[in-house]
């Protein structure tokens, strides 16, 4: 059930009606009932995994409880362990399994067949959130929840069951267990959020995808074209799944619940840290909280510390842990986004830059104060925002292409051929090429409208709180004018599901 389909408006329209008309203390299990019914909607084949992932995690967190209450960290920290292992097991059985194989096979010259696995739909994600909310009970950051459908509910609420945001127990839990009148405002707030995700997704990401997969599926018969493939699969990427946050965040908010922001303007950003902070704001704060502060923390980073303060100094002992804590995030990112080397590159590439922006931050500071540069000017701040977003968009070739193989292709052909006149050549739409000109105008003004906007938000402008001043008929054109545009311009390609769903 697609997030941009009618089917799915119907959908939220039914929970919605029927949300607001049982009594309030029965509220949260009609959420339940529905999330189930969404999930299964998806294919009924897919529902053990959420069933499992939410059963192992529930348990574990409650015998986690028990034990520390007994005083039992060690045995506590056993059951942890083995909760995290069967979690994580689970996707890494389904999701990596074949991977290895097919690398136990290259590396071994074996010939091991691999097995037809099922990806369920958005396990990455809800993996993730039940693994939080275990070492969260363990390190006591919040109360293991003792009733089994309330946990259920946690884990497979269903706007963002498919791609996040990743939620935390300790700040989305009570939202879902708490009663909630019914508030208009909630309503046409949630309308005009999901409003403009389909503008994003329909209009950006759609039309933009017609031309990265012609571009990246066939690279030498558009070998002209693989910069313009590479920052039309930005558009797709950013406008695909920031457009389904958008869809997500504003259905959870007609039933009073707020989640959290998944993304804050990436493309503003002045470095590549500065982009993780921006972008799938919460798959980065999990990786923060629940791999880097660990790990950084370990016995084992200490003693690496101060081998590298003995052979390297004390300034760039302090700083190594750090990279190396840096590396291994996204090496887990890497890993996170699929089961191919391209990924692990993908991750790496981030990691390295990171990390080794790290090490030469002195260095940084000094040439900076050389050049007599504050970095408060204007001129700077466009430097650094044009610098991250090449690199970011060297990491996207990684991220798209086929293999690291096809990646490094592209990437030459980025810097060696530049033959814009061959975009006219990809069919747009149902009227194939004779369409092409007219799509690329669409992507054209979609983006500036998107600019524009971002610009306002990044000055703190809040653009909805803007218009509603105005009054609601200046609110309701507005927003009338952007489902007009979705109806006549949104894309005649071929239907697209969400990129992040598969994860």
């Amino acid at each position: 059930m697609s997030l941009v389909s009618n089917l799915f408006l119907m959908f939220v329209a039914a929970c919605v009606l029927v949300y607001y008309v049982v009594p309030s203390k029965l509220q949260w299990l009609v959420l339940l009932c529905f999330s189930y019914i969404y999930y299964i909607a998806g294919g009924i084949r897919y529902i053990g995994f959420l069933i499992f992932s939410t059963l192992i995690t529930y348990l574990v967190a409650i015998g986690i409880e028990k034990l520390e209450e007994k005083g039992n960290h060690k045995r506590a920290r056993k059951l942890l362990v083995v909760g995290l292992i069967l979690n994580f097991g689970m996707l890494g059985f389904v999701k990596y399994t074949n991977f290895a194989v097919e690398n136990l096979n290259a590396l071994f010259h074996l010939n091991l067949k691999g097995m037809e696995l099922l990806l369920p739909l958005g396990i990455s994600f809800y993996t993730f959130q039940s693994s939080g909310y275990m070492l969260d009970v363990y390190w006591k950051r919040c109360k293991a929840e003792k009733q089994p459908l309330k946990y259920a509910l946690f884990v497979s609420f269903f706007p963002q069951i498919l791609q996040g945001p990743i939620g935390r127990y300790s700040r989305l839990a009570e939202q879902l267990y708490a009663p909630h009148k019914f508030d208009g405002k909630n309503i046409t707030g949630g309308l005009e959020r999901i409003i403009w995700g389909f503008f994003k997704k329909m209009i950006l990401a759609d039309w933009a995808a017609v031309f990265v997969d012609a571009i990246f599926g066939n690279p030498d018969q558009y070998s002209g074209l693989a910069l313009f493939g590479v920052l039309f699969y930005t558009i797709e990427l950013y406008a695909d799944f920031s457009g389904g946050m958008d869809v997500v965040i504003g259905v959870a908010s007609m039933f009073g619940i707020e989640l959290d922001e998944n993304f804050k303007r990436p493309f503003f950003a002045v470095s590549i840290t500065d982009f993780w902070h921006r972008w799938h704001i919460t798959l980065g704060t999990w990786m923060k909280d629940y791999v880097f502060y660990p790990v950084t923390l370990s016995g084992w980073m200490s003693r690496f510390g101060k081998w590298g303060k003995k052979v390297f100094g004390r300034k760039t002992g302090r700083t190594l842990p750090i990279c190396l804590a840096n590396l291994i995030v996204f090496f887990v990112v890497g890993v996170w986004h699929g089961a191919a080397w391209k990924y692990i590159v993908y991750g790496m590439y981030n990691g390295i830059i990171i990390a080794f922006s790290g090490l030469m931050a002195d260095h940084y500071r000094n040439w900076k104060k050389k050049l007599n540069i504050t970095g408060k000017e204007n001129w700077y701040r466009v430097f650094m925002i044009i610098r991250t977003f090449i690199l970011v968009n060297i990491s996207w070739f990684f991220d798209r292409a086929d293999t690291v193989g096809q990646a490094f292709h592209m990437m030459k052909l980025a810097v060696t051929k530049f033959a814009p006149a061959e975009l006219l050549l990809i069919p747009a739409g149902k009227e194939g090429t004779a369409f092409t000109p007219y799509a690329l105008m669409i992507l054209a003004v979609g983006c500036v409208i998107l600019f524009i906007v971002s610009v306002l938000q990044e000055r703190g402008i809040k653009i909805r709180e803007s218009l509603s001043r105005h009054g609601l008929f200046v609110t309701a054109a507005v927003y009338f004018c952007l489902l007009v545009l979705i109806g006549l311009f949104g894309s005649t390609a071929v239907a697209r599901g969400f990129i992040y769903a598969q994860f």
